[in-house]
């Protein structure tokens, strides 16, 4: 059996928002639950402190460092929380995100959440993403 994604949406406005309120899966036989990803090096040492747009661009990578290391794709998001220590900046730089789901085909049913701080100070940006795949 084929996976399909029927998207769930009761209400238009999402869809230009770039996200589905829900997304129904069929005939997926693995599901990957994806920590949290930050704008960390291979090496674990936080990167670009204070730019909004590249701590975006690299915790993307991660995201998909990690979809790729299970065999999946950004295409394979079917839920993205995002969690910004400033969600008027994040709001500023949304298009590095995005566009990158856009390439990828996708819009994810997503949760932005605005937090005092993220497990390092310097953070401001984390995703955290679960995929499924047929």
């Amino acid at each position: 059996m084929t996976m399909q994604r029927t998207p769930v949406n009761p209400w238009a406005w999402s869809a230009a928002f770039g996200y589905h309120q829900g997304e129904l899966v069929s005939g997926a036989a693995r599901t990957l639950y994806c920590a949290g990803q930050t704008a960390m090096s291979a090496d674990g040492e936080p990167q670009h402190p204070g730019d909004m747009a590249a701590q975006i661009a690299l915790s993307v990578d991660n995201l998909e460092a990690v979809l790729d290391s299970a065999g999946m794709a950004l295409a394979n998001l079917v839920r993205l929380n995002v969690y910004t220590t400033d969600v008027d900046l994040l709001l500023q730089h949304y298009g590095a995100l995005g566009s990158r789901l856009a390439a990828a085909g996708v819009a994810p049913p997503s949760t932005l959440l605005g937090v005092g701080r993220l497990a390092l100070p310097v953070l401001l940006v984390e995703l955290e993403g679960t995929a499924v795949a047929s």
